[in-house]
């Protein structure tokens, strides 16, 4: 799950933070809550989940509250991989 977690920490900060934006995002970092990701940030995140770990999550699974965290969004990808990362 650390891998995991390392891969959307990077993906967060490369993709959503400003240049300049000298936010540290870490494992509990609210990143919905906290005007990191929008909703249609959250759909682009959720696209590359599935593509990098070859999963669908399922629209009901993808709350704001699943991706509001690297902790939260480990879980979900963690959960639809049943254990393969």
């Amino acid at each position: 799950m650390d891998e995991v977690k390392r891969m959307v920490t990077e993906y967060v900060t490369r993709e959503y933070l400003e240049e300049g934006d000298d936010r540290v995002i870490k494992e509990d970092t609210p990143l919905i809550t906290g005007g990191i990701v929008d909703s249609f940030s959250m759909v682009s995140l959720k696209r590359f989940l599935e593509k990098k770990y070859n999963i669908q999550i399922p629209d009901a699974d993808a709350t704001p509250q699943a991706f509001d965290s690297i902790n939260n969004i480990a879980d979900l990808v963690t959960r639809f991989t049943k254990g393969r990362v």
